[in-house]
């Protein structure tokens, strides 16, 4: 039931007001040395005044910015030397993935009995993959797409606001190996890159790339900084502006009927979520223990969240920012291209099984 009129001033009030109020959560979360301020403040904001009927909506272009400014910093990220040590990580990246396939699964089965949503629409929405994407996929295959999404975005919001923080509470942290190319400022360097990052996300996006205006920018800076040119350091400001329109973009994906909507399958939602996340911290400590990477870097690198979240995350908290950000570059590309074909052949094996 919407709010009562008084409750509901004028779209450009609602903006302002609501905007301030992301600034400010941002800023506090920063103040009391919380985990990714600029991203779980106004990530928080925008879903309270959504869930209080504001019906608020963030263009894409505000997620893409933000996400072309993340991929920018995180690129920086990628010498030569790195690359060369990711290589030899390969096949731990290939079990990782093939983990979080299988998590996803036994996620979905949870989400079909306690959420009752259908196998279909439970399947692409406990796959680790984007939003987006996967809900595309769904479409395709019968699924309801807004379970879909509703369910893939839930998951990021519970794995943001859950895992940075318990890693902050018990003080974990790291001295990470891998730094940053040592690089200054440099303000015309620093917009050529941006133009070069905007062309490369505009083509990224028209080719369909999952995740297009993060991994184009990424791509271009780290050639860059393989190449030994990287052409200049991204200001903190610059970050938290692309943390701000990110969480700006999560929190304003809640829509008031996603807050009205079934107990149950909101009930299903969380416990799935909950579980994936589970399932990839025991897989990130099995993998962790036998390929000798540090488990709090492993931990993020299999996390059911995002790119851009948990490579800020690991940025944060000094812990194997290129790693964590090449297990999920290769995931999510894995997932995207299998997940339809993984789908059918699962259906065909049911098929034959209720033979």
């Amino acid at each position: 039931m919407p709010l009562p009129g008084r409750l509901h001033p004028k779209p450009a009030l609602r903006w302002l007001a609501v905007t301030a109020a992301s600034l400010a959560a941002g800023f506090l979360l920063q103040r009391l040395g919380g985990p990714l301020p600029w991203m779980i403040g106004p990530l928080l904001a925008f879903a309270i005044a959504n869930a209080a009927d504001a019906r608020l909506r963030v263009p894409r272009a505000a997620r893409y910015l933000g996400q072309l400014l993340v991929g920018t910093a995180l690129g920086l990220y990628f010498t030569a030397a790195v690359l060369r040590s990711l290589a030899d990580l390969s096949g731990w990246i290939v079990l990782a993935t093939a983990f979080a396939l299988a998590s996803g699964l036994a996620a979905s089965r949870i989400l079909v009995r306690v959420g009752g949503v259908d196998p279909v629409t439970a399947f692409f929405a406990g796959t680790v993959g984007g939003a987006a994407e996967m809900a595309n996929q769904g479409e395709r295959h019968g699924a309801r797409v807004d379970q879909v999404a509703a369910s893939q975005v839930m998951r990021v919001l519970l794995v943001v606001l859950l895992i940075p923080l318990g890693f902050q509470l018990a003080g974990l942290h790291g001295h990470d190996v891998h730094h940053a190319a040592a690089v200054p400022l440099q303000p015309l360097a620093l917009a050529g890159a941006l133009a070069f990052c905007l062309v490369a996300g505009a083509a990224a996006f028209r080719l369909g790339v999952p995740n297009a205006w993060l991994f184009g920018p990424l791509l271009v800076v780290a050639g860059l900084t393989a190449a030994g040119h990287p052409p200049s350091s991204v200001p903190p400001w610059m970050v938290n502006l692309g943390q701000w329109l990110i969480g700006c973009s999560l929190g304003a994906s809640f829509s008031p009927d996603f807050f009205r909507g079934s107990p149950r399958f909101l009930l299903g939602v969380v416990a799935s979520g909950c579980a994936l996340i589970v399932l990839c911290l025991l897989g990130a400590s099995a993998i962790a223990a036998l390929s000798g990477i540090p488990w709090p870097t492993m931990a993020l690198a299999t996390a059911p969240g995002g790119i851009a979240e948990m490579g800020l995350t690991a940025k944060l908290l000094k812990l194997g920012v290129p790693v964590v950000t090449a297990f999920h570059l290769i995931r999510l590309v894995v997932v995207v291209t299998t997940a339809g074909p993984l789908f059918r052949l699962l259906r065909r094996l049911s098929v034959r099984g209720d033979r």
